[in-house]
């Protein structure tokens, strides 16, 4: 107990605006930052899992390989603009399908957030949440995106040429490792769109708590501004 109290008595001296920290309880302090990450990353989840969430968002939308895209252009020349189109469409309906296997991993590290994270992120930078989620959860998102990914990619014919190539590419330094395959490179690119989208959620939180759906979330921001 000692300990949240000395981590807490930390942040009421660091709020530099609005209502002090030093007014609200430790238990509001940590419910009210665990309410305001568990909304942001499920409505990041509820954004980019549905039909056009990555395609129909040009902030996350997932292109072409770099090394596909480099060839783009001459790929359409000869023909082959049905075969781009595909890929780029099914790379990002793979994303929008496992997007939602985030939502427990999200929310699981909601829980098990320690008193010092919490006090990492409330005086932290804009998107210190968004942070503290990479570290928690990308690692066992990886392994959940994957086989999705792979699933919906597996299907596509200039998918399977690409990983013959690039797997030759890699083996010789000149593909980096993330992109050895359509589905590395998919899985990452969703979980930067992901993450991005958390943080998006996360700055909205910390500039206009006013805005937020909780009262709690709305007092303990609001003592941050």
């Amino acid at each position: 107990m000692r300990h949240v109290l000395g981590c807490f008595a930390f942040l009421a001296v660091s709020a530099s605006a609005g209502a002090s920290l030093d007014r609200i309880s430790n238990a509001d302090a940590v419910g009210g930052l665990k309410q305001a990450l568990s909304d942001g990353s499920l409505a990041a989840v509820a954004k980019l899992g549905v039909e056009n969430g990555y395609f129909g968002n040009p902030q996350v939308r997932i292109p072409l390989p770099p090394s596909l895209k480099r060839a783009e252009k001459a790929m359409r020349a000869f023909g082959m603009r049905k075969q781009a189109d595909e890929l780029v469409l099914t790379m990002n309906r793979a994303a929008e399908a496992a997007a939602p296997e985030a939502r427990q991993l999200l929310l699981d590290a909601v829980k098990k957030m320690s008193v010092q994270d919490a006090k990492k992120i409330l005086t932290g930078g804009d998107t210190a949440g968004t942070e503290y989620f990479k570290r928690a959860t990308q690692a066992q998102l990886t392994q959940r995106f994957l086989p999705i990914v792979k699933k919906a990619t597996d299907r596509v014919g200039l998918a399977q040429q690409y990983n013959a190539l690039a797997g030759q590419g890699a083996a010789l330094g000149l593909v980096k490792e993330n992109q050895a395959t359509i589905e590395r490179y998919v899985t990452q690119k969703a979980l930067d769109g992901l993450y991005f989208m958390i943080g998006e959620q996360e700055k909205a939180f910390r500039r206009n708590p006013v805005g937020a759906s909780s009262d709690i979330v709305r007092k303990v921001f609001g003592a941050l501004r």
